[in-house]
């Protein structure tokens, strides 16, 4: 740890955090050229809703009045809270948040692969570079989520497994921090775990692991339970119940297109250091090192299980890219301590090179995406919750399938389609049928979908609105609100 903090001084530290700064900034700007400030997701706007009702009423709730456990992470909304308190603009809040996260993923990073290769330490500053600037991390550092927040954590967890003598109380409270950042934080204890059975710890830390873990468990659990009558966030129920057809697929297909969203980009280049360090470290009997792997590895599988969806460029995968970087560049650190050969030293450069060039390439196009995808949600979502808002009252019922800039900027009686605000709509959430039959009950009045989501339901109803056409690659039409046919 001495030499992976020598290599690492506090002004290459704050260097690192300009980078992550400037390569946020570009995106911004770029983005801003089409569509203004925004954000490439409509979650994003679930979660503000969320912090603007718990800074201004004292509640968590999507509905002022209703409480709920629709925002899937916990700790994301705490820290949006105080810039709705403080009255920002909330694109400006969360990109601070997004900017720090992403220098923290940068530095944790830097110093977890000094940590794997102490003998290429010096190396570790440009391994910190490489995380700000790859478009997956700042696309999401500018979402508006929590995803580079819980990829920070989960290699604050790997940091901390790797310590000579682990920590285990700190440990179980990171694994219980991660874990109200998104729930599948929970699988960090896995080789934390194996951390103390590795180095053999006494009783007391395994007691300690425990307890750290449980300070954060046991809350997090009655919170739910309270709000929603289920232990979890309601968003994991409803978000495997629309997509459970996809588990009709084969396992692998499912598991391997979790696996392209690390690849795409440089990691592709990286897989040759991640095949060495396995090998490697399988030869050492690394048992701790392979747990990495195996969680990486693992976490995969477990989404290709229970939530196999790739869209947004694999965005629920996104957390394993920085570990996955950083074994990589381990694996690639110990092939090179074995190279005698100047014409193998020659072709390390050249592939080195390469993976450099593509993540400036990728940087690129990651931009034009990011830019294509703020300004899908701001002429679809924001722009119908704006029309909402100036042209229906405040007591108005709306049935839409996505909620989060229709309960942002049109705060109205809602019905979510999705099921995160409205779980009871989760047992026949693809039935449109019965979906149509519960908007007659509960006395709808709007209907906000994407005409070619559903088949159903749009049909025979009065269309009062429809956003500008955008070209989107799911093919799913312009945003259109319509008067709902059973309204009174």
């Amino acid at each position: 740890m001495a030499r992976a903090s020598s290599a690492f001084p506090k002004w290459q530290l704050i260097l690192l955090g300009a980078l992550a700064g400037l390569s946020m900034a570009i995106y911004a700007a770029y983005s801003n050229l089409e569509s203004g400030p925004g954000f490439p997701l409509d979650d994003a706007w679930i979660h503000l809703t969320y912090a603007r009702n718990l800074a201004q009423h004292g509640e968590w709730a999507f509905i002022a009045g209703q409480p709920s456990s629709a925002a899937t992470s916990l700790v994301w909304v705490l820290l949006l809270a105080p810039g709705a308190w403080l009255g920002l603009a909330p694109t400006l809040w969360a990109w601070l948040l997004g900017w720090l996260a992403l220098w923290a993923v940068g530095a944790l990073g830097a110093i977890t692969f000094a940590q794997l290769a102490p003998q290429q330490a010096r190396s570790a500053p440009w391994l910190g570079a490489l995380l700000v600037v790859e478009y997956h991390l700042v696309w999401s550092a500018l979402s508006g989520m929590e995803t580079v927040l819980f990829a920070a954590l989960c290699l604050a967890a790997m940091h901390l497994a790797l310590r000579p003598v682990p920590h285990a109380l700190a440990a179980g409270a990171l694994a219980g921090l991660a874990m109200l950042v998104r729930p599948e934080g929970l699988t960090l204890l896995a080789p934390l775990t194996i951390a103390l059975v590795v180095r053999r710890s006494k009783p007391g830390a395994w007691l300690q692991l425990a307890a750290g873990f449980a300070l954060f468990l046991v809350p997090y659990l009655w919170f739910n339970y309270n709000l929603s009558g289920t232990w979890w966030p309601s968003t994991l129920y409803a978000k495997q119940a629309e997509y459970a057809a996809l588990l009709e697929q084969p396992l692998w297909l499912r598991w391997t297109a979790q696996a392209a969203a690390p690849l795409t980009g440089v990691g592709l280049l990286a897989l040759p250091g991640f095949a060495a360090f396995i090998i490697d470290t399988a030869k050492r009997r690394e048992w701790l090192r392979l747990a990495w792997v195996a969680w990486a590895l693992g976490f995969l599988l477990m989404f290709a299980l229970r939530l196999p969806v790739v869209y947004q460029y694999g965005r629920y995968a996104m957390p394993v890219l920085p570990v996955y970087l950083m074994l990589s560049a381990a694996g690639a650190a110990q092939a090179l301590a074995g190279l005698a050969s100047p014409a193998w030293r020659r072709r390390l450069a050249t592939w080195l090179a390469s993976a450099a060039l593509v993540a400036l390439a990728f940087y690129a196009l990651g931009a034009r995406a990011y830019q294509r995808d703020v300004t899908f949600i701001e002429t679809q979502m924001v722009a119908a919750a704006n029309w909402l808002a100036h042209n229906t009252p405040p007591d108005a019922r709306v049935a839409a399938h996505d909620i989060g800039a229709l309960g942002y900027f049109a705060p109205r009686l809602l019905v979510d389609l999705a099921g995160l605000v409205s779980p009871e709509v989760v047992p026949f959430i693809r039935d449109e049928a019965r979906l149509a039959a519960y908007l007659d009950s509960t006395r709808v009045e709007y209907l906000v979908v994407f005409p070619n989501w559903y088949e159903q339901l749009p049909a025979g109803q009065q269309l009062l609105y429809q956003a500008p056409a955008y070209a989107d690659e799911a093919g799913l039409g312009p945003l259109s609100v319509y008067r709902w046919h059973g309204a009174p």
